[in-house]
């Protein structure tokens, strides 16, 4: 008996360990063009998977398909996009009107709790128009950004910070996974900030997150943990 129930306890702990190891990422070019349409698509699964793994949206986890999707203008103005159910992901668009530095903003909190967590995703991605110079954003609740460049090089240092409450997130966890599954685990100085050089060409997802035990209720259910998620996607050529 004693047996089976802790096969039964190493199984559920596998689940839920698979389970958060799923994340909300954008994927949009780094660099895009005045008057042009720039695609964003949303996925959900495992990046270290790969595209034919991710999650069909029609099988995304609770209300997850309900994300909100904001791109922040140079200027500050706020545009709330419309993703279009695809089978593999959600895609939207937005066209660029002026030269700059555009942030894409992924925020979602998921309406039934699981396993006592309450569970909230963020993803971000920037796009650079024209002679747009290097840009980081600033983030109120949880996120990680690279340094902000419109391209990334093989063999070439890339900066990584993270925030968290608006805040430099020192001494955090951030994780990096390579286009081939390969991933990597960098702890942030006191700045906040970490550095890794990518070894292959191809999309990298930068993660970062973060569980705080706070009771509390949500949407009629009472939960144990906040557990939160960063992700930023970069190209690297």
């Amino acid at each position: 008996m004693n047996r089976k129930l802790s096969l039964l306890a190493l199984l559920l702990c596998c689940f839920f360990s698979e389970t958060f190891a799923h994340a909300l990422w954008i994927e949009t070019s780094s660099t895009g063009k005045k008057g042009t349409a720039q695609e964003i698509r949303v996925f959900f699964g495992e990046f270290s998977e790969g595209y034919a793994a991710a999650t069909p949206t029609s099988k995304w986890f609770s209300d997850t398909r309900s994300f909100s999707l904001i791109v922040t203008t140079p200027d500050g103005q706020e545009i709330k996009l419309t993703p279009t159910q695809q089978p593999q992901y959600f895609s939207a668009t937005f066209t660029p009107d002026k030269d700059g530095v555009y942030a894409v903003r992924l925020h979602h909190v998921v309406k039934d709790v699981y396993h006592g967590n309450r569970l909230d995703y963020n993803s971000s991605a920037l796009v650079h128009v024209g002679t747009a110079a290097a840009a980081l954003l600033p983030f109120s609740n949880i996120g990680v950004s690279a340094d902000g460049k419109a391209g990334f090089k093989k063999d070439q240092s890339v900066s990584i910070s993270a925030f968290l409450d608006g805040k430099p997130a020192a001494k955090a966890e951030v994780e990096v996974v390579a286009p081939n599954g390969w991933s990597k685990k960098l702890f942030t100085d006191s700045t906040g900030t970490a550095n890794f050089k990518p070894l292959w060409p191809g999309k990298y997802n930068l993660e970062f997150t973060r569980s705080d035990k706070k009771a509390g209720q949500h949407e009629g259910k009472p939960y144990e943990t906040e557990w939160r998620g960063a992700n930023s996607v970069i190209e690297v050529k």
